[in-house]
């Protein structure tokens, strides 16, 4: 199947002409500048990295144990397997997460399921007090990351990620 099938925009927009050094032939690859899905992945990377060093720095809290306090707050009783799938990590590096904020008193298990495998999870008292001390950094980040931007572009910013994340999705299956 080809892309266009999906796409109104031509390979071409995707692509920028090279030169190897060594042999002089002309190429064509990816463009940086023009490849929203590289831009994304250098971003996303870059921003992973150093939110998570941020947080560790201020808080002690690595990657994915500050996602977890956020997706607590924002869906008590998920699961790790569903904050597994959210976040697109392995369950091995969420239950490691797990155990550090619940030795850490962040957050609680549930009752076991029915399905007699998991347990929802839950900000404990200190773990909500965790998480608005987080919120209050993690807000500072944002007006900073979104400097130059009014609020229809974020809008619309955040509209593109959400249709570029159900392709994906789609993509997936």
């Amino acid at each position: 199947m080809k892309s266009t099938e999906f796409s109104l925009l031509p390979d071409d927009f995707f692509l920028v002409d090279v030169e190897d050094d060594d042999t002089k032939e002309a190429y064509k690859t990816l463009s940086p500048s023009h490849t929203p899905v590289m831009l994304l992945s250098f971003a996303a990377s870059k921003f992973t990295e150093d939110a998570s060093n941020y947080f560790k720095q201020l808080f002690g809290l690595g990657g994915v144990d500050w996602r977890m306090l956020f997706l607590l707050a924002l869906r008590p009783g998920a699961t790790a397997a569903e904050a597994s799938k959210t976040f697109g990590v392995d369950k091995g590096t969420v239950s490691r997460s797990v155990s550090r904020l619940t030795k850490g008193g962040l957050i609680v298990s549930g009752d076991l399921h029915a399905n007699g495998r998991s347990r929802g999870l839950f900000l404990s008292s200190s773990g909500r007090e965790m998480h608005d001390q987080l919120l209050a950094a993690t807000l500072d980040q944002h007006h900073f990351l979104m400097k130059g931007f009014d609020e229809a572009e974020v809008k619309v910013f955040c509209d593109f990620l959400l249709r570029f994340t159900a392709n994906l999705e789609d993509l997936s299956k």
